[in-house]
């Protein structure tokens, strides 16, 4: 099997000092979030597009194992030389794969296996994580594992949410509680604004280059759409009104029997503490572009593009500090991720654009396997922004850009409306 080498820096790094203590937490959190699943729970995988918790288990030790181990560590052998078949997800350049959608079939190597490769993994990486010119990819790998601890969360949650018996991940006790934030508009006066990733610290290749766009004058919502208005919109009859719809919206929305977010039923939804009361003043959560885009149609605004989301954040309307991408209801350690409507423009759920996800202007795709990260990706999805209460809390940034395609819900997603001025 023909392998690339991946590049020793396809994407900056951290700049800072603590990447030793960065990567046991990351390593450490992610086994605590699966902490409370057994072997069947971390087996199951309710549809393609999501995994099961044991394979996001392994397929980020696999990462690690593969882009720094094999290639740096002197005389490391494979854990298990079978392995690599089962827990490549996307990487053409590392060679065959079993299948997305049968990730499910995977009853060994067991949970226990897979945390005694991770232990493996983990020792093995303390040879290499003082080495300079390799921080760039272990800053890539903490990132990328990051993200695997959010899709390991609202995989296991959409796997539980299937289960008539409603279970639960933890003890609802101690849930944060919902309240009213602050209304109004952030308002921008149009103009020039500088795009991308800006300054020396890490950042996915598809955040850059730095460019210029040109926004004209429009405002951005303070607050997040919440609950209750998409009951008022559900109530208003926004699910059977065809004009509030892209076309593609609308043949999703019948040919799926769309009536409401995903998780709703009555005044409950569903949570990894199992089914519990909704609430008015949180932050409406796993709902799709197509509905995204509907809701914004009815209540008379729009959503934001990624510039004018990113310029805002950014501070750069002239009359705002800028937003902190660290602020807001974001995951700190393995607890129950729950939207309850932060200030600021971080945290709580990632906030759909009407951007479609597409290179910046002068975008090159890093070299070697790692290149394959986000570059080919970029057709048929929209960009989202911000963070959610699932992200690893110093993961996001203001040019953070995240993409899923148009119909996906399971993620924990909402809207912030803009309108023009």
């Amino acid at each position: 099997m023909a392998r690339t080498q991946p590049a020793t820096r396809p994407f900056p790094a951290a700049g800072d000092d603590n990447r030793v203590d960065r990567f046991q937490k990351t390593r450490a959190v992610t086994e605590a979030l699966a902490a409370p699943l057994s072997d069947a729970d971390a087996t199951v995988q309710s549809m393609e597009d999501a995994s099961p918790a044991k394979w996001h288990l392994a397929h980020t030790t696999w990462f690690w194992e593969t882009f720094l181990l094999r290639e740096y560590a002197q005389d490391y052998a494979l854990f298990d030389e079978r392995w690599p078949f089962l827990h490549n997800s996307y990487y053409e350049a590392e060679g065959d794969r079993i299948a997305r959608m049968r990730r499910g079939m995977l009853s060994r190597p067991t949970l226990d296996e897979v945390l005694a490769y991770r232990a493996h993994v983990t020792a093995a990486m303390e040879h290499l994580l003082d080495r300079a010119d390799l921080a760039a990819l272990i800053d890539l790998g903490i990132a990328h594992e990051q993200q695997h601890q959010e899709l390991l969360l609202t995989d296991i949650k959409h796997a539980l949410f299937h289960n008539p018996l409603g279970p639960s991940m933890w003890d609802s006790k101690g849930l944060p509680e919902s309240g009213i934030r602050e209304s109004g508009w952030f308002s921008h006066p149009g103009g020039v604004a500088r795009i991308g990733h800006q300054d020396d610290g890490f950042a996915f290749d598809n955040e850059g280059p730095v460019h210029r766009v040109l926004l004209e004058p429009f405002a951005l919502s303070r607050r997040l759409v919440t609950n209750a208005q998409w009951d008022e919109f559900i109530a208003d009859g926004g699910y059977r009104t065809a004009s509030l719809w892209l076309s593609d919206g609308w043949a999703w929305v019948q040919g799926e029997d769309i009536s409401a977010p995903v998780y709703w039923r009555d005044d409950e939804h569903f949570t990894h503490c199992g089914w519990q009361p909704r609430t008015d003043d949180a932050p409406v959560t796993h709902i799709s572009y197509y509905e995204a885009d509907a809701f914004a149609s009815w209540a008379g605004a729009r959503l934001p593009t990624e510039f004018e989301w990113e310029a805002i954040a950014r501070g750069q309307e002239g009359e705002q500090a800028a937003h902190d991408p660290a602020g807001g209801n974001q995951m700190d350690d393995a607890r129950p991720p729950t939207p309850t409507g932060s200030e600021g423009l971080f945290g709580d759920c990632w906030q759909f654009t009407r951007s479609a996800y597409l290179p910046y202007p002068r975008f090159v795709p890093a070299a070697g396997a790692v290149g394959e990260y986000n570059g080919k990706f970029m057709s048929g999805q929209v960009v989202l922004k911000g963070a959610s209460c699932a992200t690893a809390r110093g993961h996001s940034r203001a040019s953070y850009r995240n993409f899923f395609y148009p119909h996906q819900r399971w993620q924990f997603t909402g809207l912030r409306l803009a309108k023009d001025l």
